[in-house]
């Protein structure tokens, strides 16, 4: 078993506290308001930040957004690699997706094949008119030509390091660190 020794702290709670408000800000310059938009998080951490996202929107523009949230597991082009039994949780969406504009949010984008994943499982779902690819971190080594709209923050890292989002309503605390693995 792989182990990860913690290497650096990226950002503590305030710093991601900003990252999302930025974020927010820039969704709704972008789209020009918030008519047909719907924030869709991607489990599981992706939908704490897309409901964190949500809500920073709803006090800016004064009225919350519909946002869903997505579960890629049976679109993951490596589940025949798993050596688990995957779990897969109920995707949920609020509205018909048909003619919106969706924010995807994960927490942290890397190779793109969680993105890719995700788009897919969206297409099943109906067919908007746009799609924009929000995330906290973007650690860069894609494999797919994927890039996102609105970023928290750029952080290089090498091949044996992991990025960790950890947020206070799954882990317990508030920060993003960069662990290596030993």
């Amino acid at each position: 078993m792989t182990e990860l020794k913690e290497k650096a702290v990226l950002m503590d709670g305030d710093g991601i506290r900003r990252a999302l408000l930025r974020i927010s800000h820039e969704i709704v310059e972008k789209n020009k308001g918030t008519d047909n938009v719907v924030l869709v998080g991607i489990r599981t951490r992706g939908v704490t930040v897309a409901a964190r996202i949500g809500a920073e929107i709803a006090r800016i523009e004064g009225h919350d957004l519909p946002h869903g949230v997505l579960d890629i597991t049976l679109y993951r082009d490596d589940l025949n690699e798993l050596s688990y039994q995957p779990i897969v949780h109920p995707t949920e969406m609020p509205i018909d997706i048909t003619g919106k504009t969706v924010v995807l949010v994960d927490d942290v984008l890397y190779t793109g094949r969680t993105i890719r994943a995700a788009m897919n499982a969206l297409l099943d779902i109906g067919r908007p008119c746009m799609i924009q690819l929000a995330v906290l971190i973007d650690r860069g080594h894609r494999e797919l030509p994927i890039r996102a709209d609105f970023v928290g923050k750029n952080v290089p890292t090498a091949a044996l390091e992991d990025v960790a989002v950890l947020l206070q309503d799954i882990d317990g605390e508030e920060r993003v660190v960069i662990r290596e693995r030993i």
